[in-house]
């Protein structure tokens, strides 16, 4: 079933709302493990970095999912 046209510029915005928050959070994680690095706290660091790829991660597959629904927009009816 395909959700129609009016709800979809609001479910963009909340996507993309959520891949912008996401991007933020990673930069704030890259920046929290590069503090530790610089103090010489490698597992700290090590943590930050694996959070801030998570979240990385997390906002690519979304951007991805944002992608294939604009698509999808375009070649409705």
């Amino acid at each position: 079933m395909l959700t129609p046209l009016r709800v979809y510029p609001e479910i963009m915005q909340d996507l993309h709302r959520k891949i912008a928050e996401l991007h933020e959070l990673a930069a704030q994680a890259h920046r929290t493990a590069a503090e530790h690095n610089e103090k010489g706290d490698n597992e700290s660091a090590n943590w930050h970095s694996k959070r801030a790829l998570d979240y990385s991660n997390r906002a690519y597959e979304l951007a991805k999912e944002a992608h294939n629904k604009s698509a999808r927009i375009e070649t409705l009816p």
